[in-house]
């Protein structure tokens, strides 16, 4: 007979086939089991238990489809907390198995992990030796269902016994939200034939659903402008009509025209603070529609709300405006008029200057100069911290999951080197570039190992200004101790090289020069650049926390 562990891994078969983790006592037997299908499951050991979660969550964003993350107990799964935590405000599925209180009791050592898991959104289902198949499935789908992480729990005396005979469970299918009623498709068509000014609007949800086509036909029905928020980076590829990233990544022109804009299609976009510029992205007077697979809008700009699948509230509503007379002062048609004002919307940002005043790097020449030297089939993961606005502004995306930005949605740092593990299995034959800081580098430098160790061909850009750059911006400016958000220079590169990856020191655009070759040779590799950036450029997106926060707007 097979045992608890085995009994899981077979349950995880049809689901699944990447697992990350580090090993220990309560997780041991699972990962035995996991070593004996190689033809089913490949295995990344991270170095640490945070890299684990952070992995499967940016292998879900970059390949779209579940992985498995894996840790012991006790300080092995409260290791794992804040990509956790992440993952659910993110609503990324993924399935973390951990070792657990064994069904005797408690020991010293064991803290209630159901409980700490469900204070940050993600259940626990807990296996029985009797109940390993059904769990472990029901597992698999309330996270699919529900787009959330779960957390799958191994008794620790149970682990390695033999599991009880069970019917094999049905296989999980995904939940099919219903359309909306036919009445609310017509108002909101209506809503839309009337604009003379449309925006559509695309996030993640949008991607996730495979809604592009779609999304793209309508857009041109309507003569409408598109943007993306950060996440639906690259939605709408080349189009004419497309004005890339809305909020407070977006050029100065490309908010103009978002806020010229009368009606407001949002498929599939949460609408946070970076795409709605804290509520004062689009005119007082926009008639702002969201379609989302929240129960309800998710933002207080939002006028209407249709709750279901981007692409199939999209195909309908094409339908019913096929059928729709166009109002009649639509002779001359929006994105004809305005896309000329918004051409190459990318090359519309400042360039900056080769060095800033105080002699070092200005992160936008620095990234405009990498746009021009990264192939076009890249992945963008991007940790979190001040530098975020520059690599969604200046670093051409391909497509949504080809910008994987993690922490945005918990606003952590330090899981940019275990996310970009994710990443490279997910689209090994990608070049991957890591976006960094300083500061998170520094916390999660046990997984620099672990990316080069497993990425293909790929290049880290650590954005180091010596600093932890977002407090600089924020605090600093208002009087507060500047001390402690100060971090002792570093030298990543010798860091980098090391650990067997290439590293170079950049302090001017000239010392790029070599990058070029490197990129052009099509060597396998891992490239660090560590790129000493001024301090006092200051991102968009951060000139407008800092507005909101000190009453400036």
């Amino acid at each position: 007979m097979a045992t608890v562990s085995a009994r899981i891994v077979s349950a995880l078969q049809p689901a699944a086939s990447e697992v990350f983790g580090v090993m220990g006592n309560g997780n041991a037997h699972f990962l035995d089991a996991v070593m004996a299908a190689p033809d089913t499951f490949h295995y990344t050991a991270v170095r640490h238990e945070a890299g684990a979660v952070a992995a499967a969550d940016a292998y879900f964003r970059a390949a779209g489809r579940l992985a498995v993350a894996t840790t012991t107990y006790g300080a092995g799964f409260t290791n794992a907390l804040t990509p956790l935590a992440e993952a659910v405000q993110a609503d990324i599925p993924l399935v973390l198995v951990v070792g657990d209180t064994p069904t005797s009791g408690r020991r010293p050592w064991d803290v209630d992990q159901v409980r700490i898991a469900a204070g940050l959104g993600a259940p626990t289902f807990t296996v029985s030796a009797e109940h390993v198949l059904a769990e472990t499935t029901a597992a698999v789908e309330h996270a699919l269902r529900h787009r959330t992480p779960v957390v799958l729990a191994i008794p620790y005396d149970l682990a390695g016994v033999e599991a009880s005979d069970e019917d094999q469970p049905g296989a999980v299918r995904p939940a099919v939200l219903p359309l909306p009623a036919e009445g609310n498709l017509e108002r909101v068509a209506a809503v839309l034939t009337a604009a003379e000014r449309p925006l559509v609007l695309a996030g993640r949800g949008a991607w996730i659903s495979g809604a592009q086509g779609a999304a793209t036909k309508l857009a041109e029905h309507l003569g409408a402008l598109t943007a993306t928020s950060g996440l639906g980076a690259g939605f709408f590829g080349d189009h004419p009509s497309s004005l890339g990233i809305a909020g407070g990544w977006a050029s100065e022109r490309t908010a103009q025209l978002i806020a010229e804009a009368d009606v407001v299609l949002v498929l599939g976009a949460r609408l946070n603070q970076f795409t709605t510029r804290f509520g004062h992205a689009f005119g007082g007077s926009a008639h702002v529609i969201q379609v989302d697979v929240a129960d309800a809008p998710t933002s207080a700009v939002v006028t209407d709300h249709l709750r279901g699948d981007a692409r199939a509230i999209a195909e309908a509503l094409t339908d019913v405006l096929i059928g729709t007379p166009a109002a009649g002062h639509t002779a001359a048609r929006w994105s004809d008029v305005a896309a000329v004002r918004a051409l190459l919307s990318h090359d519309a940002r400042e360039d900056g200057d080769a060095l800033a005043a105080d002699g070092r790097l200005d992160p936008r020449s620095l990234c405009r100069a990498l746009d021009g030297m990264l192939p076009a089939d890249r992945t963008i993961v991007q940790d979190g911290g001040h530098f975020i606005g520059w690599a969604p502004g200046y670093l051409r995306v391909p497509a949504p999951n080809r910008l994987i930005m993690v922490g945005t949605a918990y606003q952590t740092i330090g899981l940019g080197f275990p996310s970009a593990v994710g990443a490279a299995r997910a689209l090994p034959a990608s070049t991957l570039v890591l976006c960094t800081g300083d500061g998170g580098g520094l916390m999660a430098l046990a997984d620099l190992d672990s990316f080069i160790r497993t990425a293909r061909r790929a290049v880290i850009v650590v954005f180091n200004d010596a600093a932890y750059g977002a407090e600089i911006h924020q605090y600093a400016v208002r009087g507060i101790h500047s001390g402690p958000m100060m971090i002792d220079e570093v030298d990543f590169a010798a860091l980098a090289t090391a650990l067997g990856a290439t590293g170079r020191t950049i302090r001017t655009l000239q010392d790029l020069d070599g990058v070029a070759g490197w990129l052009a040779s099509d060597d396998d590799g891992v490239l660090l650049l560590d790129c000493k950036i001024s301090q006092q450029v200051v991102a968009p997106y951060m000139q407008e926390i800092v507005a909101v926060a000190t009453g400036a707007k």
